[in-house]
């Protein structure tokens, strides 16, 4: 493992791995989930642990500059101490770096409302598999100078270039936020809310969603109350002006209330909203203490076909005898689909492969997408075919040359081999 401290280091090591045809995997803390920065034969795997500096905040025109190692925790206090915030807040956001976000348009919960890493990104610094500068986008929310790559770059996952330094937009931390704990009898009264509450005036800031198997696993973690035989639980945080709000936060418990709404519990403090998130991110620890080596996808599909969603995958998991639990970002569709068996079993290898074909097929009947946010790597490079046909992909590969002709930069992510 090489360790990156400057931008010219990174270019005279691609030009040089270029030279003797040695491949490049990008890594920040190696948070993914889809094995995009597992090193390949004769491989380097470059660490941006050292380019850890914020170059400079600019609150008068709403930006920071940051190089790609910084972590997104520290990018939060930088802006806060200004009045601001980055949007996007992953649930790693602790300890994963900037550069790892850019790489894979990782967003989490604030999404719904403030969109994703691509809507918080206005530059980058970048180095190509030729070896070649780009500095892509503009200081400015508007420019059509030329072609999107800042786009393009983001969620690329590495393999068309090197982000080295990136220019992030902020927004102005709201004067308040309220959250909402809301639990249904089922998931269809609780899919029926998200849509009720997405079609108010309002958006939440976050509207996130549990399903009956998550919310029983989680339930000796949670700080929270949790009624028994809930079917779904819905979290939302709206946030905004002080003016507002309240007026927001009855707009959107009026849309929550529906025949299958069994509980409301709205947060009155500050301790009370951190049990509520607790509550949320206990998931993850919970689920590896139970299968240390389950399968996360993190599937898309349209909100008003969440319920279509969580029943097909409710019969999967029956089918194949393998527990599947749900939970992820209503307010646009981005569930986690977890299966919780052992890759490693060879007994169950067979069978874990057709469920996990079929859990992608429901989601692309649905006019869903493979990922949401974590990304391609190598674990979905073999379903990609599934969702595009064979013109784009070729269009993507002729990308993937120009970037890097050589294939030198992350080889054998992402994009499915050519047949």
């Amino acid at each position: 493992m090489l360790f990156a401290q400057n931008h010219q280091q990174v270019v005279e090591l691609v030009r040089l791995c270029r030279q003797y045809k040695i491949a490049i995997i990008s890594r920040g803390t190696g948070t993914g989930t889809t094995g995009a920065t597992v090193p390949s034969n004769n491989s380097i795997v470059l660490s941006f642990e050292r380019m850890s500096t914020i170059i400079n905040i600019d609150p008068n025109n709403r930006l920071i500059i940051a190089q790609a190692g910084v972590r997104n925790q520290a990018i939060q206090i930088a802006a806060g101490e200004h009045g601001f915030f980055w949007a996007p807040d992953p649930t790693s956001s602790a300890v994963c770096t900037i550069g790892g976000n850019l790489a894979y348009n990782s967003a989490g919960p604030r999404a719904v409302k403030y969109g994703t890493t691509r809507d918080s990104v206005l530059e980058l610094t970048v180095v190509t598999g030729k070896g070649d500068t780009l500095h892509t986008g503009t200081k400015t929310t508007k420019g059509v100078v030329g072609y999107d790559l800042t786009r393009l770059l983001i969620g690329s996952e590495g393999t068309l270039g090197i982000i080295t330094q990136a220019t992030l937009k902020l927004t102005p931390l709201p004067e308040d936020k309220r959250t909402l704990q809301i639990t249904y009898d089922s998931i269809h009264s609780a899919a029926q809310a998200v849509s009720d509450i997405m079609a108010q005036a309002i958006t939440p800031c976050a509207l996130e969603f549990i399903d009956k198997h998550a919310i029983e696993m989680i339930r000796d973690y949670s700080a929270a109350p949790l009624p028994q035989n809930a079917g779904a639980m819905l979290m939302v945080e709206l946030d905004g002006g002080k003016l507002a709000i309240n007026e927001g936060i009855e707009s959107i418990i009026r849309a929550a209330k529906n025949k299958g709404c069994l509980n409301i519990n709205t947060a009155q403090s500050q301790q009370e909203i951190n049990a509520l998130w607790e509550t949320r991110k206990a998931l993850s620890p919970a689920l590896r203490k139970i299968a240390p080596k389950k399968i996360n996808e993190d599937v898309v599909v349209p909100v008003s076909r969440i319920p279509e969603l969580i029943e097909g995958l409710d019969q999967l998991s029956k089918k194949y005898h393998i527990p599947i639990v749900n939970f992820g970002h209503a307010g646009n569709g981005n569930i986690h689909v977890n299966l919780l068996t052992d890759p490693d079993d060879k007994a169950l290898q067979s069978k874990l492969n057709k469920c996990l074909e079929e859990v992608f097929d429901l989601v692309l009947r649905l006019d869903g997408t493979l990922s949401g946010e974590h990304g391609i790597g190598l674990v979905k490079k073999d379903f990609v075919a599934k969702e595009l046909d064979p013109i784009t992909l070729d269009y993507m590969r002729a990308i993937k040359k120009q970037f890097d002709p050589d294939n030198i930069l992350n080889p054998g992510k992402t994009l499915p081999n050519a047949r």
